[in-house]
């Protein structure tokens, strides 16, 4: 079994930064960060390989967003800059505990507001 927590989300103007923290436990693989807006779908945002050496964004994020993970402490970060009002949503990480699975688990979310 896999828990998933989110930290670091709230409100920040347009053009600051926000880093969200995901504390995992147990086993996984690749680590994903998804992102939902009011009266929208589930949208992927970033994903990194369990070694930390692949990479890949949503094209709305390329050069904002950077997705990073430390397998010593059990974490995967999400620092965000030069974030924008269509970044507001609330933020889930998410758990593949085996290669080119589904993601099988998921945390609780963490809120991201972006004053304009």
């Amino acid at each position: 079994q896999v828990q998933l927590v989110e930290s670091g989300g709230g409100l920040v103007q347009a053009g600051g930064s926000l880093r969200l923290s995901c504390a995992t436990s147990g086993r996984t693989f690749s680590m994903g960060w998804f992102r939902q807006a009011p009266g929208k779908d589930r949208e992927f945002v970033a994903v990194i390989s369990w070694s930390g050496g692949s990479t890949s964004y949503a094209d709305s994020v390329k050069g904002r967003f950077t997705i990073s993970r430390d397998n010593a402490k059990n974490m995967v970060y999400l620092q965000m800059n030069n974030l924008k009002p269509e970044d507001t949503a609330v933020y889930y990480c998410a758990a593949r505990t085996s290669a080119g699975g589904q993601y099988d688990f998921w945390g609780q979310g963490t809120q991201v507001t972006v004053s304009s």
